[in-house]
């Protein structure tokens, strides 16, 4: 089956005018509505890096969540994030963002790769014990701006480091927006076949004129784990000043149903999803 997961965390984390506790509470209340799989809804970062999300606790207790409903995903940096994030019982996933780039590990999480794969173990141990599951980004994972060397192998061997130390959903990361067909179509489907035990799915960013030939590639290469945000939203804001964004879920949608997938979501409370969003993203 088809997971989607919405991003408006991803898709808010760089907005410079902050948004208002209970504004972010009512827009994630209304895609949980939707029928996601997962929402990917806040993140226990450094205020002074992301200070959007600074009140993501907070919003937390404001959400409208069940058993039964669409779970909640939150991205962690650090030990003390990942500490912080596991006490909340209605977070199911944390996420890590692992580069697969030196220099972007260190400024997404001041920390190098290595450091990272420690990091990487604390998380594992403390979701194992806390009843959560880990979701781990391999960002940079098509290529990078900064010079660091890049190749398939590369990828391959830094999935392998974290499939060893017991990652079970790896998500393939395109931060700024350079991945291709070609690239999706070798990686892809070669990670899955040298880890089959692993779930993996694709974070894609895009511009506009490129989002369908991406998609289209990792749908033709077997991946069924898309993450999106509503109207293509979002970044990186670590990694450029030249931002390209996330995979427009609307888009995503229409992909589907032309492949015969029906996303079983309320495109009702969809629709009140996206007039709600202009109080955001103006």
């Amino acid at each position: 089956m088809t997971k989607l997961i919405e991003c408006p965390r991803d898709a808010m984390q760089g907005m410079h005018e902050f948004i208002p506790t209970e504004i972010k509470a009512e827009y994630i209340n209304l895609l949980l509505k939707v029928g996601f799989d997962t929402i990917d809804f806040g993140s226990f970062v450094s205020e002074k890096s992301i200070p959007q999300l600074k009140d993501t606790a907070e919003v937390l207790e404001m959400l409208e969540i069940s058993p039964e409903s669409t779970k909640l995903l939150a991205i962690v940096a650090n030990k003390r994030g990942i500490e912080e994030a596991v006490k909340h019982p209605q977070i199911s996933y944390l996420g890590f963002p692992f580069s697969v780039s030196e220099t972007f590990q260190q400024r997404n999480t001041n920390s190098g790769i290595e450091q990272s794969l420690n990091t990487v173990e604390e998380l594992l141990n403390l979701c194992s014990k806390s009843n959560k599951e880990a979701v781990i980004y391999l960002s940079m994972g098509f290529g990078n701006p900064y010079g660091d060397a890049w190749s398939n192998e590369i990828v391959e061997h830094w999935a392998g480091e974290l499939a060893k130390r017991g990652a079970k959903i790896l998500s393939l990361s395109d931060t700024t927006g350079v991945s291709s067909p070609e690239k999706i179509n070798y990686l892809f489907p070669h990670l899955v076949s040298c880890f089959p035990e692993i779930e993996f799915g694709v974070h894609l960013h895009s511009n506009p004129a490129s989002w369908f030939e991406k998609i289209e590639a990792s749908w033709n290469s077997g991946c069924r784990r898309y993450d999106s945000a509503l109207r293509g939203f979002g970044g990186c804001p670590m990694a450029t000043d030249d931002l390209t964004g996330n995979i427009a879920t609307e888009s995503l949608i229409s992909f589907l149903e032309s492949k015969g997938e029906d996303p079983a979501l309320d495109m009702e409370k969809w629709n009140e999803a996206m007039n709600y969003s202009g109080r955001i993203f103006r």
